[in-house]
């Protein structure tokens, strides 16, 4: 087992990892910008190393300051979270070509899942069913049309390398297709160097379904249900939940299923998450997420595991802890994302928290590494927390939500604790009748 991990990230995904580390009995550096000096992190870890001025690619993303840290401080690994240079193929090449181990896939599978044409192409060969679309990508808008009048419009231009719907445009009638074509192009390029696109059918009320699956290196692999993530603006995520409300236990276990056999067949190491669009009862693989991710909690919540610590005990070559017939899902648990944002327009909102209160009790959990007296700063991801709680039931679980965010106290900034409240009042949601464009669309009419 390693004796010292350093974890490239921040916030509250920083403090989730000392904190299994520390119950392993393994010690943690804490790597901070400028910026995060007063972290909740910094203060936590047993060491840490400023790496750099506040912008994300001075610190964060800077790989040769990241290994020096590790190096000083002598750790034997490197945990990167979630975001930054979590599935970035070259920095885990790195680490373990400096000698460190990479805590999450191999860079090959990183590299692979990291391009949505090969990604859709790999698992197509596994037997997960894929949207019709390009066979890869679009090189002209010609052949854009053409696949396009074969699956039928509307259809969905999506970036090669994207991700929080960047480079991606749905496109209605052909006379429209020339000019969101260039228009995806260019935002592809422009946020990840890459123009590279192709081509989905367009579902019009889908859900959004995750497999959180594991795999280690001893030939093993293994599911743990989904989560739906079907209430989201804007295709960010703002509430997620599991199990999901509309799946049967038959599809759950043959989705499940079928992800589990994908990454033991590809020989996959750690976490990762297949994403599905699901609609009138079919599954339609949409990418794979090579790390943890944000919502991971839910899934503790309903299975008990771990699965920071289990990443960490895969990557140090040990079999995984669970096997399939120990899993069991119990209850219902959704989480809730925290940002510093105005509730209205979503306007970030940083500057002091002046005071704080985490709300408690049976079946809460408030993942977060703010504090009164902290101040967020502007320049990372407005997110600064995430409220989590498991109940027997869906509308236990609603209603003990609904509580523990009229607990919450965070003054001095704006958050999105209101929207919450106010997405639980819903009828739809309420219902679990609601799919992947419904907030937006509810949004636009309050």
């Amino acid at each position: 087992m390693f004796k010292k991990v350093l974890i490239a990230n921040r916030g509250e995904i920083a403090l989730r990892i000392i904190r299994a580390c520390r119950e392993m009995g393994i010690e943690t550096v804490a790597v901070h910008s400028t910026a995060d000096a007063n972290a909740m992190a910094v203060r936590l870890a047993d060491e840490s190393v400023c790496i750099g001025p506040p912008p994300g690619r001075d610190s964060y993303l800077n790989i040769p300051s990241i290994l020096s840290a590790a190096s000083v401080t002598g750790a034997d690994a490197i945990h990167p979270g979630y975001g930054f240079l979590s599935e970035n193929a070259q920095f885990a090449r790195m680490v373990e070509d400096h000698g460190f181990a990479f805590i999450g896939p191999k860079p090959e599978h990183i590299e692979t899942m990291g391009d949505k044409v090969r990604a859709k192409q790999t698992v197509q060969k596994l037997g997960l069913p894929v949207v019709p679309g390009s066979d890869g990508a679009i090189d002209t808008i010609g052949s854009g049309i053409k696949y396009a009048r074969e699956v039928g419009f509307p259809v969905l231009i999506k970036a090669a390398s994207g991700g929080g719907g960047k480079g991606m445009k749905v496109v209605y009638k052909e006379e429209d297709f020339a000019e969101s074509y260039s228009t995806a192009k260019s935002e592809a390029k422009s946020n990840f160097g890459d123009d590279t696109v192709y081509m989905e059918k367009y579902l019009a009320t889908p859900r959004h379904i995750e497999i959180q699956v594991f795999g280690d290196t001893h030939g093993n692999a293994i599911h743990l249900g989904e989560r739906d993530c079907s209430t989201q603006r804007r295709h960010q995520k703002l509430l997620e939940e599991a199990p999901s409300p509309v799946l049967s236990e038959e599809e759950r276990e043959r989705i499940g299923t079928l992800s589990a056999n994908v990454i033991r067949e590809m020989g996959y190491r750690g976490a990762g998450t297949i994403e599905f669009l699901y609609e009138n009862g079919n599954f339609y693989f949409m990418e794979m997420n090579t790390r943890i991710q944000v919502e991971h909690p839910v899934t503790e919540m309903i299975t008990g595991i771990d699965l920071i610590a289990e990443q960490i005990r895969v990557a140090a070559g040990e079999p995984l802890s669970i096997t399939k017939d120990r899993i069991r899902l119990r209850g219902h648990a959704i989480e809730v994302r925290i940002n510093a944002e105005d509730p209205d327009t979503f306007m970030p909102s940083p500057g002091m928290i002046k005071q704080f209160h985490a709300p408690g009790g049976l079946g809460v959990r408030f993942d977060s590494a703010i504090y009164g007296g902290y101040t967020i700063p502007p320049y990372y991801d407005s997110m600064i927390g995430k409220l989590i709680v498991h109940g027997r039931t869906r509308e236990e679980a609603i209603r003990r939500l609904r509580r523990a965010i009229m607990e919450t106290v965070v003054e001095g900034v704006k958050t999105t604790l209101p929207l919450h409240l106010w997405i639980l009042e819903q009828e739809e949601f309420l219902s679990g009748n609601y799919n992947i464009h419904w907030l937006e669309k509810k949004l636009a009419e309050r």
